[in-house]
């Protein structure tokens, strides 16, 4: 099967340096491997979009030099590539998992689930759901408000995938987070469905995306087998923290989107040169093709261990 890559940018704001170095790597992880990369657009909660950020985001990666294969405005096999409309597929992947007694509707609120006696200790991401709505399963009722609907995780049930840089990984995702959220009680889909269903659909290889999402990994292996698929190979590149604050850049801060290190007379190569050496990837003739060089040498296992500490000063090195 030939490689297949994905970079899948949501249009919340400007595109800002994490993005970007996880742009480079899923960029030359995919000319590394002589495969292709599709460019998909995670627009699903319409609140959350900012109006102009698909066109700006998309403008400053070919300002960047990082090419993308298939996407909005560039077209491919594999479309649509906004979620926004990609949503009869997730309906569909839905139906399936009904069908086969998967699912079942959840109008518990995040209050209740901490209040539950049963209620385990509550994680990064929310107290774990302690079951309340399972036996119901998806039969009308008077609910309490928009139900969600949510996966009936099979008991005990281990999945493996594949971490480029730590080898096989085993997850058993009922003890790790219970019956999780596949379609919101506002008619959203959730991230985790949403996303294997376009790997999927897409026949995506190997996804390259920021180490914040690595505890999505088993749950989305899962998801995987319970649609009739195999996950992908993932390679988690390293958070960028600010050298001053130790804030993720993620969180878009001005000074370090794209567009302000542009006026502030910073070059496209000077950028991805100095992200490449950040994560252990110097280019040898950084006046050359970074995303080549980098494309040459790519191997997720010199990544460091822990994040990335960055600022103008690495910038300017």
């Amino acid at each position: 099967m030939r490689y297949k890559g994905r970079f899948a940018p949501s249009p919340t704001g400007k595109l800002h340096l994490g993005s970007v170095a996880t742009a480079l790597f899923a960029v030359a992880a995919a000319r590394g491997a002589g495969g292709v990369i599709a460019l998909r657009v995670e627009d699903l909660d319409p609140p959350r979009v900012v109006v102009g950020s698909e066109a700006s985001q998309l403008a400053d990666l070919a300002w960047l030099g990082l090419e993308l294969d298939e996407g909005p405005g560039i077209g491919g096999p594999t479309g649509p590539y906004r979620q926004s409309e990609r949503l009869e597929l997730y309906e569909a992947a839905l139906d399936v998992l009904g069908r086969a007694g998967l699912t079942y509707l959840c109008d518990c609120s995040r209050a209740e689930i901490s209040r539950a006696a049963s209620a385990p200790h509550e994680g990064e991401e929310g107290p774990r759901y302690p079951g309340t709505c399972r036996g119901a399963g998806l039969s009308p009722r008077a609910f309490k408000r928009p139900p969600a609907v949510r996966l009936a995780v099979p008991e005990g049930r281990e999945v493996t995938y594949q971490d480029a840089a730590l080898g096989e990984r085993v997850s058993c995702p009922s003890d790790e987070v219970g019956d999780f959220v596949l379609r919101r009680g506002d008619g959203v889909f959730a991230y985790q469905l949403a996303v294997v269903v376009d790997d999927l659909t897409m026949g995506v290889t190997e996804v390259v995306r920021g180490a914040d999402l690595a505890p999505s990994a088993g749950r989305q292996a899962l998801l995987f087998e319970l649609l009739g698929g195999v996950a992908p190979r993932y390679v988690h590149v390293p958070l960028l923290v600010e050298a001053a604050t130790g804030e993720r850049l993620a969180k878009r801060r001005g000074s370090f989107t794209v567009d302000e290190l542009r006026q502030r007379g910073l070059g496209a190569r000077a950028i991805l040169a100095a992200l490449a050496r950040a994560y252990g990837h110097a280019a040898s003739d950084e006046a050359g093709d970074v995303v080549g060089a980098v494309a040459a040498r790519f191997d997720p296992r010199v990544f460091p261990p822990s994040p990335v500490t960055f600022g103008l000063a690495e910038l300017s090195a």
